[in-house]
């Protein structure tokens, strides 16, 4: 009992990582479902398309993902995520005590660190694995392609990308938010399990 409550604690900001997207899988979704559909798109999932409009789908791809990691940062609150972003580059009286106490808190939890990498990078290779599978180990493409649902032209890649960009990218995103709100003790406490 005493090893499961020392691994919870030591795979704290993953697992912060996974409640949020489970508390929040509509919003991240819809988020993600944007972000997959405009990189289906660049991918000829559709047809072809323009320079022009390659570029603004960028920029809609971009702003999906980066509305994703303000929404974790801020703990659902974009506001919130922008300012704690304005935060890290802004200088104040308390910055080099804050970097200090960060550095701190690296050197003393390094450990939790590497065990919190590991976790993510399981989950993601397993995420990944699953994608992999589901591109190239069943008739999803071909029967994508003869319902006309996909074009012609269209790769596996289309399958691919647009499954990561449901999954493993706002995963990463969720988990590199928690990392900093981790680093500057701003998780919620045990008490906000619930509410989180």
């Amino acid at each position: 009992m005493k090893n499961i409550t020392e691994l919870s604690t030591t795979l704290e900001w993953t697992q912060h990582s996974l409640r949020f997207l489970k508390k929040h899988f509509l919003m991240i979704l819809s988020l993600g479902l944007i972000a997959g559909l405009g990189r289906a798109a660049q991918l000829k999932a559709f047809g072809e398309i323009s320079s022009a409009l390659h570029l603004v789908l960028e920029v809609i791809i971009q702003s999906a993902r980066i509305l994703i990691f303000l929404f974790a940062l801020g703990v659902t609150n974009v506001l919130s995520g922008l300012k704690r972003v304005a935060a890290i580059f802004s200088v104040k009286k308390n910055s080099s005590q804050m970097r200090r106490a960060a550095l701190g808190k690296f050197r003393m939890h390094w450990k939790r660190m590497l065990w919190n990498l590991c976790a993510f990078l399981i989950i993601s290779f397993l995420i990944n694995l699953f994608i992999d599978h589901i591109a190239y180990e069943t008739c999803m493409y071909i029967s994508l392609q003869e319902r006309g649902i996909l074009y012609a032209d269209a790769s596996e890649w289309t399958i691919i990308l647009f499954l990561k960009n449901l999954s493993v990218i706002p995963f990463t995103l969720v988990f590199n938010a928690m990392c900093l709100l981790w680093f500057v003790n701003r998780l919620p406490g045990k008490s906000a399990r619930d509410t989180f």
